[in-house]
């Protein structure tokens, strides 16, 4: 019975989280005049919103834009990060328990102190309304590197020497030793790196303007605010939707090793 009641709390709460979102969908299927009356199922159902959106805005060239965007960074941060990562685990060098709480120390600064030093750095670089704005400042994580450096501190110590006594150097031993062990926590950096790329909108607001280059979120966010959806709801829902499934599913999928990761990332050194 215990064991019962604790799944029936599990699945109400569940529910709670996942209500907004099945709404919003529903509500976004739903005639305009409807909307209010929506609860889980569309009410008059029609597609109207979102071939709407896609006559209004181009939503498919942002959706793009966001892809290679997220995508690159991604891979950035994979390569950098789990360099950095094995680093800061496996070699000894003077200052790198100094550096590592340094890096620590940055990920309690807030993105907003380092707003408009960024913004200079770009304007005097000529990035500014390009995507080289977009991907350069986020290629380096400090939550991706402490991520790598926990999971490397978990690989044996022989395995690495073995590879060195056959002749492999750093590079090999990182990226064709570690790296197909590291899976679970590839997968993990990787969705949240291309998460947070993918949801960014301060950042892609401040440095671009052409509409040919905002990002997905940039786009959405102009949309919904800027008066272009007409003041329809069910427009600005259609987009939130377009907006938040791309994440929604690579979490479903990789979920598995995301929570790997995440639980053994707590291992002591």
């Amino acid at each position: 019975m215990k064991k019962f009641l604790f799944y029936i709390l599990l699945g109400l709460a569940a529910f709670a989280f996942l209500y907004p979102f099945i709404w919003m969908v529903s509500a976004s299927l739903s005639e305009e005049r409807s909307i209010t009356d929506v609860s889980l199922w569309p009410v008059a159902l029609t597609f109207d919103h979102y071939i709407k959106l896609f006559e209004n805005i181009p939503i498919a060239g942002s959706f793009v834009n966001s892809v290679f965007v997220a995508t690159i960074v991604t891979f950035g941060v994979l390569v950098f990060s789990s360099m950095a990562g094995y680093a800061l685990a496996r070699h000894r060098f003077k200052g790198r328990n100094l550096l590592f709480y340094f890096l620590l120390f940055t990920m309690t600064l807030p993105f907003q102190l380092t707003l408009i030093p960024n913004y200079i750095l770009m304007v005097q670089f000529g990035w500014t309304n390009s995507f080289a704005a977009l991907i350069f400042p986020g290629l380096l994580n400090a939550f991706a590197i402490l991520l790598f450096r926990q999971h490397f501190l978990s690989i044996p110590q022989d395995l690495i020497d073995a590879a060195r006594i056959d002749g492999c150097n750093e590079w090999r031993i990182l990226f064709q030793i570690l790296w197909p062990v590291s899976v679970p926590t590839l997968i993990t950096v990787g969705i949240i790196t291309f998460m947070t790329t993918w949801n960014d909108v301060l950042w892609p607001i401040i440095v671009i303007r052409e509409e040919h280059l905002m990002t997905m979120p940039q786009l959405v966010t102009l949309f919904a605010v800027g008066g272009r959806s007409m003041g329809q709801i069910g427009m600005k829902l259609a987009s939130a939707t377009l907006l938040a499934l791309p994440i929604i599913i690579a979490y479903l999928i990789f979920q598995k090793h995301f929570i790997q990761s995440m639980a053994a990332s707590g291992q002591k050194e």
